[in-house]
């Protein structure tokens, strides 16, 4: 499945000046700009940047920036799920996962969150995947934004829901693990009747693998979850 990635802007006004919000960006796209020191949810700020210079050149893969005139102040990236997680069983090219959103502390309060997804969900390729994102909540920042667990989850649900993303059922025993935890998704509206069954079956694997060996094979499986 080949898409062309469709670029778009948008300049945002806060109180520290404007930021534009764009993508997708190619990594010779993002190779001038400075990636900010503070960026460094998921690992060192420079390794993080040729991580996200390395998703940007896959051919699903999306970055969409927050940025000052020179520097990279946030991001969201799109990519397929790992090879090693449950997501990617049956290796739908229809299903990619919002892998990573971050924004420095200095703009947060301006939803650049809500932005950056914003802008990565008016590329109308968008429209031929499920997009989905996993929430835990021991990675989320609880200490430096001073919310509670259920706060910061009411915030992930409203940012994320800015780009049509909701919570979607699911047995997967981490998510599952503590009550706050949730998957989102987002199913395009070209997306295949056979892919949204695809991925109901993703989503409550564990059950179903667990009927199948009990012998109810794959019809036992089709019980409303949703109730």
């Amino acid at each position: 499945m080949k898409h062309v990635k469709e670029y778009h802007c948008k300049e945002i006004s806060t109180d520290n000046g404007t930021i534009i919000i764009e993508g997708p960006l190619s990594a010779e796209e993002l190779q001038p700009y400075e990636f900010h020191e503070h960026l460094i949810a998921f690992r060192p700020a420079h390794k993080q940047f040729e991580a996200i210079k390395q998703i940007a050149d896959f051919e699903e893969g999306r970055i969409i920036i927050a940025r000052t005139t020179d520097t990279i102040v946030g991001y969201v990236t799109f990519l397929y799920p790992d090879p090693l997680e449950r997501w990617s069983k049956f290796e739908m090219k229809d299903l990619i996962e919002l892998g990573a959103i971050e924004v420095i502390p200095a703009y947060r309060g301006f939803q650049i969150g809500s932005w950056l997804i914003k802008v990565a969900m008016l590329d109308d390729a968008m429209e031929d995947f499920i997009i989905i994102t996993t929430e835990y909540y021991w990675h989320w920042d609880l200490t430096g934004t001073g919310l509670n667990i259920w706060d910061y989850r009411k915030v992930m649900e409203k940012m994320m829901g800015s780009g049509g993303l909701t919570p979607f059922p699911t047995d997967d025993p981490e998510i599952i693990s503590h009550p706050a935890n949730c998957l989102m998704a987002r199913i395009g509206n070209r997306v295949t009747q056979q892919s949204i069954d695809r991925f109901e079956e993703l989503r409550f694997l564990t059950r179903l693998q667990y009927r199948k060996a009990k012998g109810g094979g794959k019809d036992a499986s089709r019980t409303n979850y949703e109730n």
